[in-house]
């Protein structure tokens, strides 16, 4: 089977989509977030970046360990969110009964 149609099998897998699209989305958040960081330069942080002989490396590693951070989130957020229906909405449980307490005063 050739490597194209593999994939297109994949992308009708309702749960391997799903995780895809939420890590495509943690991908996208952790690029914003890096973009933000050496924009706005916090501390110095792009000056420290800069400055270094590699910054490839420091940018990899800041970019990747966001990825991973927001991608997970995204992924997880949305396997959890699964078994939520549209009418899973309104208040569970009992009625409400206000309780009567008695104070002494000193």
């Amino acid at each position: 089977m050739p490597p194209g149609q593999r994939r297109r099998r994949l992308l009708h897998i309702p749960l391997f989509r799903l995780l895809a699209i939420n890590l495509a989305l943690g991908l996208g958040m952790a690029v914003v977030l890096v973009g933000g960081l050496l924009a706005l330069d916090p501390f110095g942080l792009r000056h420290l970046i800069f400055s270094d002989r590699s910054p490839g490396v420091a940018i990899g590693l800041l970019l990747g360990s966001f990825f991973v951070t927001f991608g997970s989130t995204a992924m997880g957020t949305a396997i959890m969110a699964l078994g939520r229906g549209d009418d899973d909405d309104e208040p569970r449980g009992g009625t409400r009964v206000h309780a009567r307490v008695k104070v002494r005063r000193r």
